[in-house]
Parts: C-alpha cells; structure tokens; sequence
C-alpha cells in the first residue's frame, strides 16, 4: 500500500497510518485537515499519496435529495454510486463492486454497459468516503453496479471498515443475483450480522431464466437451500428483491407462486417499482407494474403469511433509482 510505503520510507511511527485512516473515516477531505499530523508529513503525503483511489467526474443531484456521483478509477474504469436520504435521518450510501456488470439481466442497465473489471476494496471503500466527507453516513447497500459476490474479498474488505464511517454491520446488506460460490463463502464465512438480499424477481424458474440468465447456471431452487443454511446459521432473515414487471412478473398467480415458495420464517419480500431504463439487454422497454397490481400482489403474499414491503423509489429523475445505473447515459 503506497501509504505504508511512504510512511516506512520517511520513517514515521506505526501510528500515523491509523491516525491517517481516523480522519479520513472521520470525513476529512484532504491531508491538511489531520491536524494531528506534522505539517511536513501532511505536506510530503499530498504529493506523494492520491487522498482517493476514484476520480469524480460527474454529480447529480436528485429533487428527492439523493445524489449520484459518476467516478473513474485511476486507470480509466468509470462507476456510479448513490447517496440516498431519507426523511427519518437515514443516509443510505448505494455502492458498486464492479464497473459495469457480466450477469445481464435483462432489466438491468447495468448489464447493458460494458463490463470492465472488479473493484479493489479500496475503490468499493472510496464511494462510501466521497459521501462521508459531504455529511454522515448510516447504512450501506452492497446494490449498485456488478454482482458482489463475483467479488467477494474486496467487498467483504470493504465492508470490515465501514463501522469507522459509521456503518455498523447491521446496517450494512450485501445483495446478490444468487452468485453460489460466492454465497456459499458469506454463509460459511461471515459472522458479522451483516444482511443478505437475494434477486428474485420470479418464482418460476423459466420465467427467472428470461430475466436472469443466472438462472440457468444457478437454479434458483440451489439458492433459496443456501439462503436457509444462511438462516438457520446466523438466526437472520433474508431480504427478496423482487423488481414488479407489467404484465410479466405481477400477476396474482406470480404472487401465489411466490408465496408458496418462500418460508416466512427465513425470507421478507421488498417489491419494487420498476424503473425505466431505456438500456435494456433486449432492445425493448419493459413497463412498471400499475400501483393497483403492486397493491394486490403485496396483499396475496401478506395473506399467504409472507412479509412485504414496497420500496420506496429514490432519484428516479436522474437515473439513480434501483436497477438505472449505467455510465453510457451519465456520460452522454
């Protein structure tokens, strides 16, 4: 690590790294503000260390409050990750674990970018710092660009100090399209109380293959048996996400299907609203499900004793909003 190096080579104490790492976690927002290092080390690390892994290229601010920050890594892979707040004091940071994303579901924009790399622990953690230094942070989601279970050691890296920002693990949910070698690790793992979220989006395993090729590779029947291993191990529920398609996915024979799948006592059900892409895989717009159908599926699977919940939409209006990352646009 180019700090450590710098540090050893000017032969300073051990303790300037941590004291480095306290101010940065702390919100600082440069190497002049950690007045509790010497002006001439602050002065040597500014020219010698990058104070971030990311550059910001681009920041939108949503009428809602929520801010989207387009970055670019050092050797040139761009990224999107979201600050989301919210009128109970929530600030809920939206952070990415790929550039761009190879699973490809066909709802997704960010299976519609070309996918560069994974992301260093480092480049995951600096997402979360950019917002830090504009004001607290309090939850974290693991649910921007890229599957993070394709990238399991830096996300879990990452998400060892983000309790520093802030962020207690139990504030902190990893989400997954059901990635199993990756989902097997957490589940073996992880002793944290971090939570797991699991991509559903049908219950029907066909269905399930035309939006998530995954699927074939990962039945969703393996899945669900490793989300109660998870259950049964750790004594939390499992978060499903569950994106409501016009006339594909929310129907009410979709939501009994649903219903019968899931163990009440293992899973919540988060539904939420589609967002309009425009970049779908497919070529073709897919449309939101009407409030009435979200209403009367929600209902179906509250009677069948599963839990529900509607997500509420955050920055829809600068393609911010679950599922409508992607750097083509923000670009453009």
């Amino acid at each position: 690590m180019l700090l450590g190096r710098t540090l050893d080579e000017r032969g300073e104490p051990g303790y300037r790294a941590r004291q480095v790492w306290e101010w940065t976690a702390r919100g600082a927002a440069s190497y002049d503000e950690m007045t509790t290092l010497p002006k001439a080390l602050r002065s040597a690390l500014a020219d010698a260390v990058p104070f971030s892994t990311l550059d910001v290229v681009a920041e939108r601010e949503s009428a809602d409050g929520t801010v989207k920050t387009l970055f670019r890594t050092a050797d040139g892979h761009p990224l999107e990750a979201v600050l989301m707040r919210y009128r109970d004091g929530r600030r809920s940071v939206c952070l990415s674990s790929q550039s761009g994303c190879p699973l490809t579901c066909t709802f997704c924009a960010t299976g519609s970018m070309r996918f560069g790399r994974n992301l260093s622990a480092w480049e995951i953690l600096d997402q979360a710092l950019h917002f830090r230094r504009r004001e607290p942070v309090n939850h974290s989601v693991y649910m921007g660009m890229g599957e993070p279970f394709l990238n399991i050691d830096a996300v879990l890296e990452s998400a060892s100090r983000l309790p520093d920002l802030g962020i207690t693990h139990r504030r902190t949910t990893i989400s997954t399209v059901g990635w199993m070698p990756g989902l097997r690790r957490f589940v073996d793992e992880v002793d944290q109380p971090i939570r797991l979220a699991i991509s559903i989006h049908a219950a029907d395993p066909a269905k399930r293959s035309e939006l998530m090729p995954v699927n074939d590779r990962y039945p969703l029947e393996d899945v669900l048996a490793e989300c109660r291993r998870y259950v049964a191990l750790r004594r939390r529920k499992v978060f499903v996400e569950y994106v409501m398609l016009g006339g594909v996915n929310d129907s009410p024979a979709d939501a009994r299907a649903l219903a019968a799948l899931l163990d009440p006592r293992a899973f919540k059900v988060n539904l939420i609203p589609y967002n309009p892409t425009g970049l779908d895989n497919k070529g073709s717009q897919f449309e939101g499900s009407s409030r009435e159908a979200i209403e009367r599926f929600n209902t179906i699977l509250n009677r069948g004793g599963i839990p529900a919940t509607v997500r509420l939409t955050r920055g829809r209006d600068i393609q911010a909003a679950c599922g409508q990352l992607a750097v083509e646009r923000a670009t453009a």
